[in-house]
This record gives C-alpha cells, structure tokens and sequence, in this order.
C-alpha cells in the first residue's frame, strides 16, 4: 500500500491532476463580478464613497507590503505552505465577506485578499518542482487551463443565478465560500517538494519550456536578450549553482542566493530590449490592475445596481473567452516580434487608450462593457507577446525572478496612483475622474512605442523603406511631431496625449 502510494506521487500526473482541482476551485467564483453591487447593497449598505476611496485601495497596499517577502517565503518553505496559507486567506476571506460589517471589517477582507494576490506564485511554480522537464510544457497548459476555465465557469454561473434564479449576491458568496474551502483542502493532498528554484536547488539550471525551441527557431536572426544569450559559459544561462543548505550555515547560504539573485537581475536588465520590454510590462498591468479592480463601480455607477439589471457575470465570462482565443492565436502569427513588436505594442496601446476614453465619456452601460472587453483582449494579447520577448533563451531562474520584479514595480506604480488619485487621503476622485488618469499609461506606452518605431525606420535605408506599399503608407502613421524633448511620436499619437491630459485637467 505505502509502495503504491509512493509510485503515485512521483509521477507527474498525480500532482498535476490535484493542483488542477485546486486551481479550479480556487478561481470558481461566481460572486466576484458582483463584489461592488454586493458591498452598496442592503447586504452591507456601503457607499460608492467607502468602497472606492476607503475600501478597495487596502488590496493594492497590503498586496505590495506581502509581494515581496511571499515571493522569497514562497521558495524558502518549497510551496506548498504558502498554497495552504493562500487557502486559509481564502476562507478568511469569505467568511468576512459574508458575516462581517462596516468599513474597517471590509478594509480587512481587502487585506486578506491582498495574501491571497500576493501567494498566486506558488500556484504556478509549484508544479515545476515536482515535475521533470519533459513535462513542463504539458502541466503548464493544464494548470493554466483550468484557472481560465473555472472563471469563465463561474462567470456564467454567477450571472445565470443573477438573472433567471434571482439568487442573492449572499448566497453567490455562500458558494464561493464553499468552493475555496474545497480549494483549502484539495492542497492538503499535494506532494511536498523536495526542491525549489532558489534556495533548495539542483545543481544544474533548468530552461523555460518551449525555450530551446525558441533558440534554435530565432537564433539566426534574433539578437541578444540577456547577458546569459551573450556568454559562451553554460554557467551564465541561469544562476550559478549555490551550496545546499545542509552544507552551510543557514544565513550565508541564504545571503550568497540574495547577492546570485541580485547580480542575475542585474545582468538581464543590462539588455535594452528586456529593459523596454519589462518597463510596458510594468506599466500596462499597473494600468490594467486599476481598471479591473475599480471597473465594477464605473459600471454601478453608469447603471446602479438598485435600479438596473446587473450583467457583470456575462461581461466578465466574455472578456476572460476573448483574453484565452487573443493569447491563444499568438502562438500562430509568423510575425517577426522583434521587428513588429514596438508596432504592435503602439497600435494596441493605442487602442487600449481608446477604450479608457470611451468608459470616460460615454454614459452609455452598454459602450462601457464593450470597451472593457475589448481593452482586457488587448491587454493579454500584449503581455502574451511580452511573455515571449522576456523568456525566450532565458532559464527558468532568471524568468521568475524578471516576472517577480516587473510585476512588483508595476504594483509600486498602482500603489503611487491609488495613493495620489484614489485613496481618501489623497485626492479622492470619483471613479470617472480616476479613469482619466489611468489612461495616461497606455498613452505613454503607445507613444513611446511608436516613437521607437519611428526612430528606427528612419535609420534604415530609403530603397528599402520604398520598397514595400505596406512601409510607405507606414508615414501616415508615423509622421514626425516633435510632442515633446524627450522623444518624437507620430500626430494621432500626439492627439491622444493632448486629449488625455485636457481630460484629466478637466476632472480636476
């Protein structure tokens, strides 16, 4: 029997198999698209006033406070702790959020689930821990499945109870509830690592799945993305090789992985393309964090919940199919992304700014669903690319710690807007006033991408600039406007900053 279980444990179909469950229960939450209705309802008889400036800006400050110590934590203990501690902040969560009141108890749900933000990076490298390579591929687009699957699931669900049950938004957190304590327990069953990327590491460095395809497919034309591209040494393609823990005493073993941890971030940060890549990275989720974490109020507040049908379910099962098709059918686009990666990220920026600036000026609830969805499907299409352009030739190592970084500096950005922009404490706005500002960061994006471009088609030669219909008609679209010293972006770019800027100062 022990021999049986053992055998089962250590193959890979048994930990992918419960992680799964535990990511399907984790994500099935059919009361989340209605957590603004729910908090201004009779349930809790908040106002908009105390949701949007008291309440919500908790989650950014708690999540930035936890992000940085779980991540470390998180390799520390080998993972599974930390899923067990994000289960347990689920359930704290929920039981707050159905049997608590007032402002300083919804302020503390917020910083539960900040724990529960902060601790998704045990999720998705738990599994690499107790997998052997040949299998990374695999168990990721399974772990990553179901996560999509649960919450379109439990979208449709939600908005089905919603609409043609009128189930209360208590009793859709009644069953969120019950769904994260399935969660909670599923993790009881999950092997425990006996290694992890950082402090309980092999001996030799593991790459990112799909990486050595990527060398071999791009390594004629694609230029260097990190110092470990550069270096003929095996050693510089992923961190070197720290002493097990066992062998040292504890505090310079951990000391000697803080100073290899640094010194790899500071090497892949010396290429300029990850650089560019890292800082869209950081501003567009800062931006796309604000928007979905304040979108639910601009909705109540187009269309208040007392007074009108509530189809947030419905917009986000939408919205979260759309992000899966979009990032999907990257993978089949034979675009060379270094040479049209900054077009893309300009053109779509671009077109994310457009929808902020529709949410902002239509009164329309209808107008403001359909510029979400298309804003959310750009988004992911975006960081899709982005993923790629960071991780391809890189290890496994070096790409946690770029995408733990990024993301922290793009929590540091959220935190700076909440702090100026949407808490209480500081200028407080109402929620449209805050969507001006958010607009600002993919206005940037788009400007300083096409500013790119542009730039480096001037330094090509004519003959081939005239060679193709596809580049001349480019220079309607890259048109030289000097907008300001810093930096020459293109007229419909220039408008759109001079538009966002005019919006925001209006606001004010």
């Amino acid at each position: 029997m022990g021999c049986w279980k053992q055998e089962k444990t250590n193959t890979w179909a048994f930990p992918t198999l419960i992680l799964c469950l535990y990511g399907f229960f984790y994500m099935m939450k059919p009361s989340e698209p209605f957590l603004t209705p729910y908090l201004t309802g009779p349930d809790k008889n908040l106002t908009t006033d105390e949701v949007t400036n008291q309440i919500f800006p908790v989650w950014t400050y708690s999540y930035l406070a936890l992000l940085f110590p779980v991540f470390l934590l998180t390799d520390y203990v080998r993972y599974k702790p930390v899923l067990l501690l994000q289960g347990l902040s689920l359930i704290i969560t929920w039981l707050l959020l159905l049997f608590a009141h007032g402002v300083v108890a919804m302020q503390v749900v917020e910083f539960f689930y900040g724990m529960v933000t902060a601790t998704e990076v045990a999720y998705y490298a738990y599994i690499y821990s107790v997998v052997s390579t040949q299998h990374y591929q695999k168990v990721t687009s399974y772990c990553r499945s179901v996560t999509l699957v649960a919450a379109t699931v439990a979208a449709v669900l939600g908005q089905l109870l919603v609409s043609l049950a009128h189930v209360s938004y208590f009793y859709l957190n009644a069953i969120t509830l019950a769904s994260v304590s399935l969660a909670f327990l599923c993790s009881f069953f999950l092997p425990m690592p006996q290694r992890s990327m950082f402090f309980h590491r092999k001996d030799t460095s593991e790459p990112l799945p799909g990486a050595d395809k990527g060398v071999a497919a791009g390594s004629s034309h694609r230029p260097s993305s990190c110092q470990e591209e550069k270096s003929p040494d095996p050693a510089a393609r992923g961190p070197t090789p720290q002493p097990q823990a066992g062998n040292a005493r504890p505090h310079s073993h951990m000391l000697s992985v803080l100073l290899q941890l640094a010194k790899d971030l500071r090497d892949c940060y010396s290429s300029r393309k990850l650089l560019y890549w890292s800082l869209w990275w950081a501003l567009a989720t800062a931006g796309f964090n604000q928007v979905v974490n304040y979108v639910q109020v601009l909705w109540d507040f187009r269309a208040p919940s007392h007074s009108s049908a509530v189809y947030n379910g419905a917009v986000e099962a939408i919205a979260t199919f759309l992000s899966s098709v979009t990032s999907f059918l990257v993978q089949y686009m034979k675009i060379n992304w270094d040479h049209f990666g900054e077009l893309a990220l300009g053109i779509f920026s671009a077109i994310d700014a457009g929808c902020l600036f529709l949410m902002h000026f239509s009164t329309n609830i209808w107008a403001c669903y359909a510029s979400y969805l298309i804003f959310k499907a750009c988004y992911m299409f975006l960081l899709t690319i982005a993923t790629f352009q960071i991780a391809v030739n890189m290890s496994m190592e070096r790409y946690a710690l770029m995408f733990g970084l990024n993301n922290f500096i793009a929590l540091l950005i959220q935190t700076i807007l909440t702090i100026v922009v949407v808490d209480s404490r500081g200028l407080g706005l109402d929620i449209v006033a805050q969507v001006s500002a958010v607009t600002l960061l993919p206005i940037y994006c788009s400007a300083k991408s096409s500013s790119k471009v542009y730039q480096e088609r001037n330094s090509c030669a004519k003959a081939q600039l005239n060679s193709s219909f596809f580049h001349r008609n480019l220079d309607i679209l890259f048109f030289p406007c000097h907008c300001s010293s810093s930096f020459v972006i293109s007229p419909p770019f220039c408008l759109l900053m001079h538009l966002g800027l005019k919006m925001l100062v209006f606001d004010f």
